[in-house]
Parts: structure tokens; C-alpha cells; sequence
């Protein structure tokens, strides 16, 4: 999930906010009066989300830890993707970041050639072909694995990938798809791996990239050598010292890392991509709580050279500005939601029943959220197709509320499917099929009282979920409330069906929703496609959805196509929409300079330095 945590979090009135205050995404000295003349070293630290470290360096990720602290904010300071997106605050590709030149289509779109630019591991070995060729052999091979992945999308839809030269790179689909959406969604998931990483244990030596015969051309190789590197990822304390993770072609690479997840990081002298870092040293920091990391900041010192305002604390902005920092809310091409558990044994039929689903949309006050709860620094979410930062994407049904706050439409759209309020509690009376009866294998007598695990340590969230709480009661619905830390919150809505025991969950919510990084372009699949042995988020599996979302890769018309699928995510809810949050309301230090927020959450402190 590139993403899920924002730190922070009125509908027209804060998406012009948002937009202003996104204008400025490269942090400038302020007041300062220093000379603006760059020096070279100095220790920028940079405070991680609240209960959100890095906990997976391998960038094959699997879902349960593909978020944003380990994505976006973690592996590609090490280990670059072949294609870089975002440039400035704008949400497109990068090709001056990015090892691959522009790809080249042919053949009917069905035929795609990548050239590579010279890039060196840190330890002397150029990046080639070959490299790109091996991890596509890994996620061939361990898909199910890969959080990003959606049957019959990527990789299912790459016939073969040939390193036809050290430096080309090609190909072959299953068929014709558009050049924008491949790039943008597919060719934007691939990350070089060395071939020092092709064995299956540390007592082998690191094989020479032009050996022969490696363990990842097997079917059995290849599967020994990501459990391997499976096994090493899920060694925190090795990060560090690791010969397999000290080989990295980014800028930086790990001197540190505890498990608590404080990440420090130090150039890579071999790196030879653009923007050679000038600090000495960056670090990540991590905190336990928002509040942690506030006080740590209104402490100054610059412990904090690059924190985050929380939103409840918002009123002391002018006290943070006095000590020597710039606020600018961080703004990503995202959307919000929690997942409900369609598989439930016992309230999965209950969340089929669309006309449940917007009762409960019904009780959901996004403008009364972000005014109160996150002082305007929100967009509503409405659809997955993002409102902020300004896009081409989002079409009026994504701009309007299909289900606006509502006691009474709540409480009518139960009612009138055959529920009626019995000791205070939403009871099914009317079981059966029909369009005044509660709806395909919910009984009689069943009762609506569910479970929500929200992440601790955002205030705001808790009040959202307190506020959904409260409304839902009043319709005689009884929302259960825990918060538990957020790496436990994304792992706690497994994927499952029904006769699991892991399936017990009822509604989740990390706080963050989405954001679309590696699949850049917000078609959804790997939020919502389904198939044989995989399911969206919630375990949400519909015919229609995945045609829509198919018709998104392929359609001559591609608007057109986007348009028909976000008219049928927005008014059909696969989850419930709830405001998206300024990913953080960013604290910079007066002294930092060259920090650029990208619309996809990737940090790249290699810009940055301090001045005289």
C-alpha cells in the first residue's frame, strides 16, 4: 500500500487550501538571514509517523508491510525504481530520475523496450539488463507475494522479459495495452535487484553479474532465493550490517537501524544517478505518537530538522514558525477509506447489501470532519480517484457527495430493507431477498453491533471514529472501537475467506487510505481487481469493477474509460470513503533547504543541505 498513513490530517473551500498552500513544495530559508550558499555535511533528521517505522527492506513487498514508511520513505533512498515519478509537486514521471530512458512501444503496443542509463551498485558493478531481468524472475515466480499485484495484470501480463544487451531490455505482452497506462502502472513497479542478492544463503559467496546458471532461472532457485531474501528482511537487526542490503544503486545507504525503526542513512560514494547527497548524514526518527514527535519539535534545537504539525495541535503554528520553521502541508495523490470484511462468517453478507453500505456512508460527516477534526487541511474522498493535488483524473462524480451526512437516510435505508430497532439494537426482522427484506444470507434476529481497530496515535482519527460511533448509534448500530498501532492495524485485514479464523475481522482503519505509488495512474486494480486466489482490500470481489478497471488498461479512450469506473467505485462504495488528510502538515527547518514534498511520498533528502 504506498500508503497507508497519513501524519494528519471542506470541500471546495480546503481544496483551494490544499492547492495553495501544495504551490510551494520546495522548502526556501524563510526568515533566515544566512547567505543561501550550500556547505557540504551536516545531520538532517526527519521524524517517521506515529507507530509507522520501516519494518521490510526488501523492495518485493509484501502487503502486509507495503506502506508508505517502507516504500516510499525507506527503500528507494537505497534502491531506485527503474522509472522515478513525480517532479516537484507535479504527478508525473520523472525521466531524469529514473534508470530507464523513456520506453519505446511497438509492434502494436504489444512490444516494449527499455534502455538503460549507467548506474553502478555500491559495489562496482554496473546496473544492466540483466538486473531487471531478475527481479522480474522473482516476481514471476512469488506474485502472491508482491503487494501490488492483481491477477491477470502485472506481472501475469509480461509473456517474456529479455536482456537482449547490458544496457536493453525487452518486453513482450500478452497483448496490446496503452503506453500510459503500462508505463505509469507497470513499468513503474519494476526495481533493479543486484545479482549479488541470486543465492540462498549468506555462506554462499556473492555470484560475479555475468555468471551463469544462477538459482533465479529455475523454478525451484528462484523460489529458494526469495525465501532467503524473505527471511533476511524479516531480520530488523541486521539492516545494517546485512552484505546483502549494504549493495544498494540509490543514493544513500544504511550505517544504522534499530529495531524501534531509527533509520540512519549515509551517502552512497558510488552512487551515480544525478543529486549526489551533500549531507553528511539523514535520519529518521520514530515516534510512538504524534504528540511524541510535537513535543520533540516545539522543543527546538533542531532534534527535528523535518517533522510534521498534528492537526490537533495546529494552533500553535505561529510558536513553531517563531523557532525557525516553515509549514507546508504535504499533499499526495491519494484517497481515504477504511475497508469493511466482506467475508466475514458472520456480518460478510451484511456489508454485500449495498443499501448497508450507504447507510453507513450516510453516517460518515466529511465536511464536518475536516472542519472540526482536521482544521481544513483535508479534501472529502468520494471515490478513489483523488481530489488533491489538482489532476486531470477526477471527473464531477468524484467531485460530489453521492451519500451526504444523514441520520435519517441511514436509518430509512435500514428500515426500509426489512430492520427494525429492538432494545436499542438494529435487528433484522424481514429476512429474504426481495427489495423490502434484509438482503441474500442475512437471518432474522441478526443483530448490527461490529468491531473497528483504528491506528492509535492521531487524535483526529480517534474523533472521527468516535464521531462515526456516536452516529451510528443513533441509528441503533453499535460500532465496538479499539485502536491498536498501525503496523498491527494494516496486518489485521488479511485477506481470507469465511471459514478462516483470521477472518473474524469486521471494519479496519489505519488512517491513511491510499496512495497511488507504484501504480501511479488511479485505476485501482490493486486495490479492487479480484480473482481466482486474490481479493481487494476488505476480500471485495466484483465482476463489474474488474471490467471496468480492465477497460482502464486497454480503451482507445482512456478519460472515457477512468470516467466509467469512478462513477461505479463512487455510487457502489467497495469501501467507505472518509476525508483524505495533507499526508502531514510539514514543520521544515529555516536552515533546510531543496525539500521537495513529492505528490508520491518518496523522500529524497539527497536535495537537501544547509547553508552558511
Amino acid at each position: 500500500m504506498r500508503r497507508p498513513l497519513k501524519f494528519v490530517g471542506l470541500a471546495a473551500t480546503a481544496a483551494v487550501l490544499l492547492a495553495a498552500c501544495g504551490s510551494s513544495s520546495t522548502s526556501s530559508a524563510g526568515t533566515s538571514t544566512s547567505s543561501n550558499q550550500p556547505i557540504k555535511g551536516g545531520t538532517a533528521y526527519f521524524a517517521e509517523g506515529p507507530g509507522a517505522s520501516p519494518n521490510y527492506i526488501f523492495p518485493l513487498t509484501p502487503s502486509g508491510n507495503f506502506s508508505v514508511n517502507n516504500l516510499a520513505q525507506f527503500q528507494i533512498l537505497m534502491y531506485r525504481p527503474l522509472y522515478y515519478f513525480g517532479i516537484g509537486n507535479k504527478a508525473a514521471i520523472n525521466y531524469n530520475l529514473s534508470i530507464g530512458n523513456k520506453p519505446v512501444f511497438s509492434n502494436g503496443d504489444t512490444t516494449v523496450t527499455v534502455t538503460l542509463k549507467h548506474y553502478e551498485w555500491s559495489n562496482g558493478t554496473p546496473v544492466t539488463a540483466r538486473d531487471v531481468v531478475f527481479f522480474m524472475n522473482l516476481l514471476k515466480a512469488e506474485k502472491a507475494n508482491w503487494g501490488a499485484y492483481v491477477p491477470g495484470a502485472f506481472p501475469d501480463n509480461v509473456v517474456s522479459t529479455t536482456a537482449v544487451n547490458a544496457n536493453t531490455v525487452v518486453f513482450k505482452l500478452n497483448k496490446a495495452y496503452s503506453p500510459t497506462w503500462f508505463t505509469y502502472n507497470e513499468l513503474s513497479q519494476i526495481t533493479p535487484f543486484p545479482i549479488a542478492w541470486d543465492r540462498t544463503s549468506l555462506s554462499q559467496p556473492a555470484p560475479s553479474p555475468t555468471a551463469a546458471n544462477l538459482p533465479d532461472t529455475t523454478a525451484s532457485g528462484v523460489s529458494a532465493v526469495y525465501s532467503f531474501l524473505n527471511s533476511q528482511a524479516k531480520n530488523l537487526s541486521t539492516y545494517a550490517s546485512s552484505p546483502i542490503w549494504s549493495v544498494v544503486d540509490g543514493p544513500w545507504k544504511l550505517s544504522s537501524f534499530t529495531t524501534a525503526g531509527k533509520a540512519v542513512f549515509v551517502p552512497n560514494s558510488k552512487y551515480s544517478g544525478p543529486d549526489k547527497p551533500k549531507l553528511a548524514q539523514f535520519v529518521e526518527l520514530p515516534f510512538t505518537s504524534a504528540s511524541a514527535e510535537f513535543n520533540v519539535l516545539r522543543a527546538g534545537n533542531n532534534a527535528v530538522t523535518y517533522g510534521y504539525i498534528p492537526t490537533q495541535d495546529i494552533s500553535q503554528k505561529p510558536a513553531v514558525e517563531s523557532l525557525g520553521y516553515s509549514i507546508q502541508p504535504w499533499i499526495d495523490l491519494g484517497f481515504n477509506f477504511w475497508p469493511i470484511n466482506y467475508n466475514n462468517p458472520t456480518y460478510g453478507p451484511v456489508f454485500r447489501q449495498l443499501y448497508f453500505r450507504q447507510a453507513l456512508e450516510h453516517l460518515v460527516d466529511q465536511p464536518a470532519w475536516i472542519t472540526h477534526f482536521l482544521d481544513g487541511y483535508a479534501v472529502p474522498s468520494y471515490s478513489p480517484v483523488p481530489l488533491a493535488p489538482s489532476n486531470p483524473f477526477a471527473n464531477s462524480t468524484s467531485k460530489t457527495n453521492q451519500y451526504p451526512y444523514s441520520i435519517a437516510a441511514a436509518k430509512n435505508l435500514l428500515t426500509s430493507h426489512g430492520w427494525k430497532i429492538v432494545n436499542g439494537i438494529m435487528t433484522c426482522e424481514s429476512p429474504g431477498t426481495s427489495a423490502t427484506e434484509c438482503g441474500s444470507g442475512v437471518p432474522k434476529g441478526r443483530t448490527l453491533t461490529f468491531n473497528m481497530v483504528y491506528a492509535s496515535g492521531l487524535t483526529s482519527l480517534s474523533q472521527e471514529m468516535g464521531a462515526f460511533a456516536s452516529a451510528a448509534k443513533q441509528v441503533g448500530i453499535t460500532v465496538n472501537l479499539s485502536a491498536a498501532p498501525f503496523n498491527t492495524v494494516i496486518t489485521d485485514q488479511p485477506h481470507c475467506t469465511s471459514s478462516q479464523a483470521s477472518c473474524s475481522w469486521d471494519m479496519v482503519n489505519w488512517g491513511g487510505g491510499w496512495e497511488y505509488s507504484p501504480d501511479n495512474y488511479p485505476t485501482g486494480g490493486e486495490l479492487f481487481g479480484s480473482g481466482p486466489g486474490h481479493t481487494g482490500f476488505g476480500n471485495y470481489a466484483n465482476t463489474q469493477a474488474n471490467q471496468l478497471i480492465a477497460a482502464t488498461h486497454t480503451a482507445a479512450n482512456a478519460q472515457a474509460a477512468l470516467n466509467s469506473y469512478q462513477n461505479y467505485m463512487a455510487k457502489t462504495l467497495p469501501v467507505i470513503y472518509q476525508p483524505s488528510a495533507a499526508y502531514s502538515i510539514s514543520a521544515i527547518s529555516n536552515k533546510l533547504h531543496g525539500v521537495t514534498q513529492n505528490p508520491f511520498l518518496d523522500l529524497a533528502p539527497e536535495t537537501w543541505y544547509f547553508t552558511k
